[in-house]
């Protein structure tokens, strides 16, 4: 057995063979040909991935293993970690992308052919599409290791002291580095799957799968800007050529630009490897040249001779280890030094340093750095030379951390001082969705892109109550310089206040008579004599039985940036329509019909939903599983019923130190004739129509609680 192989946990071995990991337990002891564990630890073993394989189709237990499958765990599984196999498996897609030829010439033959002829071919397609991209010959850079957020620098030793600008101890690297044969060998047989892979999907969406795999894997390692942000954001910045994100993370910001071959890309992060995979990700996204770096942003700028047409950044927020100390001096800091606690504020400065004059920056930022006292006078300069052009409040749940409602600040840097500055005040708030779900978004295009293109052409916009309002700069340089637009902007017109509330207690009034008509019954004791135990099965035997299909919830989504609506679990747990959207199609998506149960696996909640005809045709959201029962077989109502029983999912679940799984496979339902299942259906039937009326009359009395309270303190309801 070779050192390098590439090993698979239990949890993989069950997913490639579409069982639970308790069949894998048993397979293990009934099975004494089963594969030894080859790595790992006595409490979770590894395997090799190629025994496994032979073993399942031995013993067919598989068919055959999706290919999909099998490059995902060759990936998780390689021997120099999944960001080194990641790397490596970008590079071959982009080989794959722009010169196909070649890749077919060079993977003819031996491993190690392949291994020796990869670096030259590879020094050809990377270094004209990524001209920083380290030749051959210097420090191979592509085993990395995941263990840096988002742009979060190495902890930096203050000088003694300080200097007119301090040296960084790390300069910054380009972001790819050619790998040499001997790092690539032990991907070759990744490498051709990952080729495989691209011939029936394509380079681009082969590379999009695997890393969002990646991301979904490692939830807390990354923090991500999600598209609706990243469109918007990309919107305001116009029609730049030359564009900057200096905090790049996984590249969504310049990944939302539209794809034009003049246009000239720059990215940066203090993270390694999202650097790399950031710089191959947006170089089979576009035909431009990509100018990709990894090191420090702040403490060592990659590019300090650039004067950018646009800067778009999410910086990472809330740091004190920013450089504070390093950089007393640093001559980015026109508009003042930045206190140690005021890191958004470097990362302000740092942007208009690398504009042209006239160019623009746009911010995602934490909503207290508009307000917080330590970062007045900066605020004050800033307002005063022109330079900060708006500031959008967006709504709850557009952004990381969801409960927070994020700012955009967009700035320019100035070619002249304007003589009557003032600034746009845009405030979303409006547009938070109701329930758990995500933002609306085409709101709040429509009104922050209308009132910024409005703002840009005239230097002032007339007043929108309640949403956006072009404020003269010598208003907000009071002591606080408080730029949030909530505190400056009027209450939007509410002329029937009254009238409105009425309408929402008479809709609260028919809910409830619908509530107290759903009510169920009284309960009726089961009789002593016919409480005996019903015979039971499992999901996990209906489904080899062919009474259901199963299927799991993913990443997959229609191709382009089309808005394709998406059930997600919150979506499910709160009973609410559709509410996700995916962007980029990653892998085939799981679209629901009516009749189908779908229950989220994760949080421990007892839920199950059977999709109606308006939910029809939502792709299914990941942390959900769907059941597709045969009507000949099931009823749906009687196994959505069963399955949310409290007992049930206790048994079926797995507790981890901070979340519960659910192994729906586990789940158990009695063994019952059509016409009993329809009974039992009928009466979850009204169960869940009682549920959803309560849920609507819950809401309503917030609504018609939150107005009256509005209404009175604001004056247009009498007391």
């Amino acid at each position: 057995m070779q050192g390098n192989a590439t090993e698979v946990t239990a949890a993989g071995i069950a997913r490639l063979a579409g069982v639970g990991r308790a069949a894998v337990s048993n397979w293990r002891r009934r099975h004494a040909d089963f594969p030894r564990p080859v790595g790992g630890t006595e409490t979770s073993p590894a395997f090799a991935l190629a025994e496994v394989e032979e073993w399942l189709r031995r013993h067919r237990k598989l068919a055959e293993v999706p290919l999909k499958e099998r490059v995902w765990q060759q990936l998780v599984g390689h021997p120099d970690g999944p960001v080194t196999a990641l790397v490596h498996a970008g590079c071959v897609l982009l080989l794959i992308h722009d010169r196909p030829p070649v890749w077919l010439d060079i993977s003819s033959g031996a491993d190690e052919r392949l291994a020796a002829l990869l670096p030259a071919a590879l020094d050809e397609v990377l270094t004209p599409r990524m001209p920083e991209t380290a030749r051959q010959g210097r420090p191979d850079r592509s085993r990395v290791n995941v263990q840096h957020p988002v742009n979060t620098p190495p902890a930096a030793t203050p000088p003694a002291t300080p200097a007119p600008r301090s040296a960084p101890a790390t300069p910054a690297a380009p972001a790819l580095d050619i790998p040499t044969a001997p790092r690539l060998l032990p991907s070759v047989p990744l490498l051709r799957g990952v080729a495989e892979l691209a011939a029936e999907r394509g380079a681009r969406a082969t590379f999009e799968f695997l890393l969002g795999r990646h991301l979904d894997a490692n939830p807390r390692q990354y923090t991500l800007t999600p598209p609706g942000v990243a469109d918007l954001m990309a919107a305001l910045a116009g029609t730049p050529t030359t564009v900057l994100d200096p905090a790049c993370g996984t590249g969504a910001l310049l990944r939302a630009l539209a794809d034009r071959p003049d246009r000239r890309l720059h990215a940066q992060d203090g993270s390694p490897e999202l650097a790399a995979l950031t710089a191959l990700r947006l170089a089979l996204h576009t035909r431009a040249p990509v100018h990709a770096a990894a090191g420090d942003t702040l403490r060592a700028d990659a590019y300090p001779e650039l004067r950018a047409d646009a800067v778009l950044c999410h910086p990472p927020f809330n740091e004190r280890n920013w450089g504070h100390d390093d950089l007393a001096y640093d001559p980015r800091w026109e508009y003042g030094f930045p206190a140690r606690t005021e890191s958004e504020l470097a990362w302000v400065q740092h942007a208009l340093a690398r504009l042209r004059d006239g160019g623009t920056a746009v911010l995602l930022m934490p909503p207290a750095v508009a307000s917080r006292r330590s970062g007045r006078r900066i605020r004050a300069d800033l307002l005063r030379r022109g330079a900060l052009r708006a500031v959008v409040a967006l709504p709850a749940g557009a952004a990381p951390p969801y409960s927070v409602p994020l700012h955009l600040w967009v700035l320019r840097r100035p070619d002249r001082t304007p003589a009557q500055p003032e600034v746009l005040l845009v405030d979303t708030g409006r547009f938070t969705d109701d329930g758990r779900g995500g933002p609306d978004w085409p709101g709040v295009r429509e009104t922050v892109l209308g009132a910024w293109q409005a703002f840009d052409a005239a230097g002032r916009i007339d007043e929108r109550p309640g949403l956006a309002r072009s404020v003269p700069v010598i208003e907000l340089l009071d002591d606080d310089v408080d730029l949030a637009p909530a505190r400056r902007l009027p209450p939007p017109a509410d002329t029937d206040g009254a009238g409105r509330l009425t309408g929402v207690r008479a809709r609260l009034d028919e809910t409830l008579r619908l509530t107290a008509e759903l009510t169920p019954p009284p309960a009726e004791p089961v009789p002593p004599a016919a409480s005996g135990r019903l015979p039971l099965t499992t999901v996990g035997e209906l489904a080899r039985a062919g009474a259901l299909v199963m299927r799991t919830g993913g990443q997959g989504g229609h191709g382009g940036h089309a808005r394709v609506p998406v059930l997600t679990d919150h979506d499910v747990l709160a009973g609410t329509a559709p509410s996700g959207t995916l962007p980029e199609s990653e892998e085939e998506p799981v679209l629901t019909e009516a009749g189908d149960v779908v229950l989220p696996v994760l949080g421990g909640g007892a839920v199950a939903r059977v999709v109606d005809e308006e939910t029809a045709g939502a792709v299914l959201g990941r942390n959900l599983v769907l059941l597709r029962p045969d009507p000949a077989a099931l009823d749906p109502w009687f196994l959505a019923g069963f399955l949310r029983g409290t007992a049930n999912h206790r048994q079926a679940s797995s507790y981890a130190s901070t979340a519960t799984r659910l192994d729906v496979r586990r789940l158990q339902l009695p063994r019952l004739a059509p016409d009993e299942q329809r009974r039992y259906g009928e009466r979850f039937r009204a169960l869940d129509a009682f549920e959803r009326a309560l849920r609507e009359a819950g809401r309503l009395g917030e609504q018609l609680v939150r107005g009256m309270y509005d209404g009175l303190t604001d004056g247009t309801i009498a007391p």
